[in-house]
């Protein structure tokens, strides 16, 4: 009798330890996948302004791709840094029909047509880095980025602190709204004299050439704020070179920019988080196709803009080396 009795209990566990294993299965993880799933994959297109060889876009990417792998979402990238071409991308993107669009308004007169037509295919846009002021009334549902204005305010206090009294400006990509915003920013925290020049991004030796060409010219000019961080390594060598003593500064970040932070060489970068950026517009077009929700309330979710210095570098150097800073 003993015996039996506990055959049977050993019986009815292995039974709820089967019926338990089998709620697991399609109550727990997978469960909670499909109800999220929502159907098919989504096809999310990104298109930038980025001109080749850009690692800054490297880093949103990395973002974006992270964030579709969590979604298991199809991410498509292009990117051309002519306005027309940029628009032509948007177009072949709303051809393909895909389920959203991430956009760059670097240059948004040039955007703004074909982004209405995404519009009106019923494409949700997200827009990204460039043109927060124009995003919602363009008809983008959410906009992730920093406010540049402000950015290039913070910049201007910095290089103040650090002790520059006339500075440089470096614009690498002419008709960038964004760009020309921070250096308006900085210009008016700064309290000194600062000049705007303009250079070729797409083409590292002939910035070299322009920014040692006007530090020699001037050798009372003692700060060099650039815009991306390649520029400011060519601002480095420029320095280098001329014999200036120019302290560089400089907006984003990747591998190299920390080691010459560390180095001394940058004495500071303005950080806005392009991993972030392209993550978070992954997400939201996701929660947007899956839940109808949108991020910020119809106003600019900011991922910046951060100050860097030479000792918070350190404390990012293990998030560059792997290219999400």
């Amino acid at each position: 009798m003993k015996r039996t009795r506990t055959m049977a209990l050993v019986a009815l566990g292995a039974a709820a330890a089967l019926a338990l294993g089998a709620c697991s299965e399609s109550g727990g993880k997978k469960a909670e996948e499909k109800a999220t799933a929502g159907g098919p994959p989504l096809t999310i297109a990104m298109i930038t302004h980025s001109g080749p060889g850009d690692a800054f876009w490297d880093i949103v990417q990395k973002g974006a791709q992270a964030a579709a792998a969590k979604h298991n979402a199809k991410f498509l990238y292009s990117a051309d840094p002519d306005g027309g071409k940029q628009a032509q991308l948007v177009q072949s993107a709303i051809d393909k029909k895909v389920d959203g669009i991430i956009v760059t308004f670097a240059k948004p007169d040039a955007l703004r047509d074909v982004v209405a037509r995404a519009v009106a295919a019923r494409i949700p846009v997200v827009s990204i880095n460039s043109g927060a002021d124009v995003s919602a009334r363009y008809g983008a549902i959410a906009h992730f980025g920093q406010d540049e204005t402000i950015a290039g305010e913070a910049a201007g206090r910095e290089l103040a602190r650090i002790g520059a009294k006339k500075a440089l400006c470096v614009i690498h990509e002419q008709g960038n709204v964004g760009l020309e915003d921070r250096c308006a920013g900085a210009k008016k925290t700064f309290g000194g004299q600062m000049q705007d020049l303009f250079v070729q991004g797409t083409n590292m030796p002939q910035v070299k050439s322009s920014i040692t060409a006007k530090l020699q010219a001037d050798d009372g000019i003692d700060g060099v704020l650039t815009l991306n961080a390649a520029v400011a390594a060519t601002a480095v060598d420029s320095v280098k070179e001329s014999g200036s003593p120019a302290k560089v500064a400089t907006f984003d970040l990747n591998k190299d920019l920390v080691g010459l932070m560390k180095a001394g060489s940058v004495q500071f970068a303005v950080d806005q988080q392009p991993y972030l950026q392209g993550y978070e517009a992954v997400d939201e077009v996701w929660l947007y196709r899956t839940n109808g929700n949108v991020l910020g309330g119809g106003r600019p979710v900011l991922t910046g803009p951060a100050i860097v210095t030479r000792d918070a570098a350190a404390r990012i150097e293990a998030y560059a080396d792997r290219g999400t800073r």
